[in-house]
């Protein structure tokens, strides 16, 4: 357990934060010139990728068939660590950006690249803004063809176990007219606890669901659409690891 400890404090921790400040600063540089963010998200993948080597995670993809190249969708995963993020960066095969809360675009340098990569900012604690935002990005994602990704829990999840889910991505994949794409995550938080600084090598599974079409829902409908993605998570969920 120390021997463990030791070389996370001393050899894998030090080569997060050195990987993390080179590929952001890639990235904070490619931001200048990349018009669609695609670029970025790149980059930003190679970051995931390497976060989880240096991690020793080992991850498999199971349900590729499932994602139509070329198709928009909401990408609805569980949420239960830091290291969730670098896990769909790496192995997630759509072209998405993120949906986070207005705070991160306000901190200097990390706020402006969001921004320019795509990301779309959420006020939190304006729900008459926020539904204007979902509405807003819904229309984009149909002009643009791309995808987005929310975590229908919000937060991330004290003990492992599915926390209530709002109803943004829902209410998001109506008016995009885009199915959402349920994404199970397991393993993760053996990786990197709840609370924890220091990653453990493990074994991480990311199960992605067959899409549930939205087309023709009106927005009365995202409370029932979101009770469903629910169950279908906690499907995928409940099949634990690949093989």
């Amino acid at each position: 357990m120390w021997f463990s400890y030791l070389i996370a404090l001393f050899i894998r921790d030090p080569l997060i934060i050195l990987a993390t400040a080179v590929m952001g600063t890639i990235n904070l540089a490619a931001a200048f010139w990349d018009k669609d963010g695609n670029l970025q998200l790149r980059i930003a993948r190679r970051w995931g990728r390497m976060l989880l080597a240096i991690a020793g995670a080992r991850v498999k993809v199971a349900g590729r068939e499932n994602i139509q190249p070329g198709r928009s969708y909401v990408v609805s995963p569980n949420h239960v660590s830091y290291m969730d993020t670098p896990v769909l960066l790496g192995h997630l095969p759509v072209n998405f950006r993120f949906m986070a809360k207005r705070g991160l675009f306000d901190i200097p340098f990390i706020g402006s690249h969001l921004a320019k990569a795509g990301h779309i900012a959420v006020p939190l604690d304006d729900p008459r803004a926020a539904l204007k935002v979902l509405s807003h990005a819904g229309r984009a994602m149909k002009e643009r063809g791309l995808s987005v990704l929310v975590f229908p829990e919000g937060g991330r999840s004290e003990d492992g176990e599915l926390q209530p889910f709002k109803d943004g991505a829902a209410y998001l994949a109506i008016k995009g007219g885009v199915p959402i794409l349920p994404v199970a995550l397991v393993g993760l938080r053996e990786i990197l606890p709840m609370h924890s600084h220091h990653m453990r090598p493990g074994r991480v599974t990311m199960r992605i669901g067959k899409p549930i079409e939205t087309e023709g829902l009106a927005s009365s409908a995202r409370v029932e659409l979101t009770e469903r993605l629910a169950a279908e998570i906690r499907a995928l969920r409940a099949q634990g690891h690949s093989d």
